[in-house]
């Protein structure tokens, strides 16, 4: 048997369906997700976006807030443009806009869902805590305040339960806000599963082997109480025996 050959007229179509494809243009939402260090952010859906209800409030926390929205949705109002000068504003409206809207999907089941992929790539590193670490246990992203420009992202282990730097500068370089003090803990209540049931083993601090008692910390800390206390003492002690002399010669001074 031998292998037909594709006619002319096959691969005329094949190149038409091809470059077709090839000039499909990327939504803006695509493209900043795609962005080096917004790898974090999970693809809002457009429908979510277009909810209104979904943006409650967010009008009043981000400037040029009308031509941001257009922007992520890749919408051109021809009627209400801005001079050139202000299209990076309007870009950088658009990132905090998107960051602000991505806080409130990821309280969805969709936005779960996406979460958890990254979760479980690890796209948000490991706790950093040793016992942790060593476990390979995922953090997730946390923020301390739901207010822009409060504070920086964070991330939570759900196996020490505490809060950390992230490793990554990226992360860290973007506003917890964008992920919100909800998040983590309502995912850890959608997906108890990814709970560990084993907490991490403390560190015991040792000298030549021997654990440190309690009462050791505590003698010393009223050692150096005490000698804060002679301190002060003898400070206060000084300053008495220079203001007589002071005075002794300001009246020899004067009887002269």
């Amino acid at each position: 048997m031998h292998a037909v050959e594709p006619s002319s007229d096959s691969d005329e179509e094949y190149s038409e369906v091809y470059s077709e494809d090839m000039e499909v243009e990327t939504s803006w939402i695509q493209w900043f997700c795609n962005l080096k260090g917004n790898e974090f952010f999970c693809e809002v859906d457009e429908d979510y976006i277009q909810d209104d209800f979904n943006l409650t409030g967010l009008s009043t926390q981000v400037p040029y807030y009308e031509h941001a929205l257009n922007m992520i949705l890749d919408f051109d109002d021809q009627d209400d443009q801005l001079p050139e000068d202000h299209q990076p504003l309007v870009e950088t409206a658009a990132q905090m806009l998107y960051g602000l809207i991505h806080a409130r999907f990821i309280l969805t089941s969709r936005g779960m869902s996406s979460m958890l992929d990254k979760y479980n790539h690890l796209t948000y590193g490991t706790c950093p805590m040793a016992s942790c670490d060593s476990m390979g246990q995922a953090v997730l992203p946390i923020g301390m305040s739901d207010q822009l420009r409060q504070s920086a992202a964070k991330v939570y282990c759900s196996r020490c339960r505490e809060v950390y730097f992230p490793k990554s500068s990226r992360l860290e370089a973007l506003d917890g806000a964008y992920f919100g003090t909800s998040f983590a803990h309502l995912f850890l209540l959608t997906y108890p599963h990814l709970v560990p049931q084993e907490s991490p083993r403390l560190y015991v601090p040792r000298v030549y082997g021997f654990k440190i008692h309690k009462s050791v910390k505590e003698v010393l800390r009223r050692q150096r109480d005490q000698r804060e206390v002679e301190k002060r003492q003898r400070e206060q002690n000084a300053m008495q025996h220079a203001q007589p002399q002071q005075g002794t010669g300001h009246e020899d001074g004067m009887l002269q």
